[in-house]
């Protein structure tokens, strides 16, 4: 039976930004641009205001584009800042970003990168 060492990263957030449909791809873009290694992107529907705005009452559906990335702390607030500018989020309606506090990351890391975090 072979040994799998499990190498965990403690310094990482999650950032989730959700967009209006059709701006995730400019926001990982804009975030692998300043860093970041890749992205998870799915989609969901949004209520909310926009639903009374049907004519006739109709609801009017608010397709969302919902952007996960995980950064290590000391790329966040660089990150987080071209997502946001990406996203058009200074833009009333154009969607919201927040972080989460990782406890925990691990995946694979590579061996060369192993013997750098671990010294």
């Amino acid at each position: 039976m072979s040994q799998h060492e499990i190498v965990v990263l403690t310094d990482a957030s999650l950032i989730t930004c959700i967009v209006q449909r059709g701006y995730a791809d400019d926001v990982v873009a804009a975030a692998r641009g300043a860093g970041a290694q890749g992205a998870t992107i799915h989609y969901g529907r949004g209520t909310g205001v926009r639903e009374r705005l049907g004519i006739l009452g109709l609801v009017v559906e608010a397709e969302k584009e919902i952007i996960n990335i995980v950064v290590a702390d000391d790329q966040l607030d660089h990150v987080f800042e071209k997502m946001f500018l990406a996203g058009k989020l200074d833009t009333p309606g154009m969607g919201v970003m927040y972080v989460t506090r990782l406890d925990k990351v691990a995946t694979y890391v590579p061996e060369e990168i192993r013997k750098k975090l671990l010294g």
